[in-house]
């Protein structure tokens, strides 16, 4: 998430100081990603460094109201109408964790799938309660929430797919044939040279250069 861009959006609207902008975001998100004031000032800061935003007047509480410049606004154009594009590979912490169960013997690979799909079918119920428990679900704050938890649930699912289709792939490999032992290959110290792509690399290379 871009909190730089989301602020500079907001602040698109009009001037706010840290904790109006933070009730603003919270707003438009439904509090699903929270940010801290502090968070929201050190943002602010570099914004202004960089000449995106300027500080104007200050009320009688002593707010610091924050005002986009032209450079600001721009930069709110580009962001609105460039994709969100996904980094290269995955860091994803559950697609590298049942990677390296699969490969450790001695780890029911099984289990730790059964653990993860009873989890993710907890929070894909629990998303689906909050989805429909609204009082007015076309109100813009609550529509604009509503965004936000329909994407939630539908990567909930995705994982719950993803899930039972690794289960069916590992189902087809004997347990032992997966298993890596430690490699007698000892690595020499110091960054280690870049390996030439395999195809498989440079598909999903050419994947995400396209998106």
């Amino acid at each position: 998430m871009s909190v730089k861009q989301s602020l500079l959006a907001i602040l698109d609207q009009g001037p706010c100081y840290g904790y109006q902008l933070r009730h603003e975001f919270d707003r438009r998100t439904g509090s699903t990603w929270p940010l801290n004031v502090g968070q929201i000032y050190n943002t602010l800061e570099r914004l202004e460094r960089d000449g995106l935003v300027t500080k104007g007047e200050v009320d009688e509480q002593g707010h610091v109201f924050f005002e986009i410049t032209d450079a600001g606004r721009a930069e709110v154009r580009s962001w609105l109408g460039s994709p969100v594009t996904r980094g290269q590979g995955t860091r994803d912490e559950l697609a590298i964790k049942l990677a390296l169960a699969a490969t450790l013997p001695g780890v029911d690979v099984a289990e730790v799938i059964q653990t993860q799909r009873r989890a993710s079918l907890a929070q894909l119920q629990e998303l689906n309660r909050a989805k429909y428990a609204g009082a007015d679900p076309e109100g813009p704050e609550e529509l604009a929430w509503s965004l936000v938890v329909d994407a939630m649930i539908f990567a909930a699912e995705a994982e719950v797919r993803w899930l039972d289709h690794t289960e069916q792939r590992l189902a087809r490999h004997p347990r032992q044939a997966l298993a890596l032992e430690l490699s007698t290959e000892r690595p020499k110290r110091g960054r280690p040279a870049a390996a030439p792509a395999t195809p498989r690399a440079q598909s999903v290379r050419a994947t995400t250069a396209s998106t």
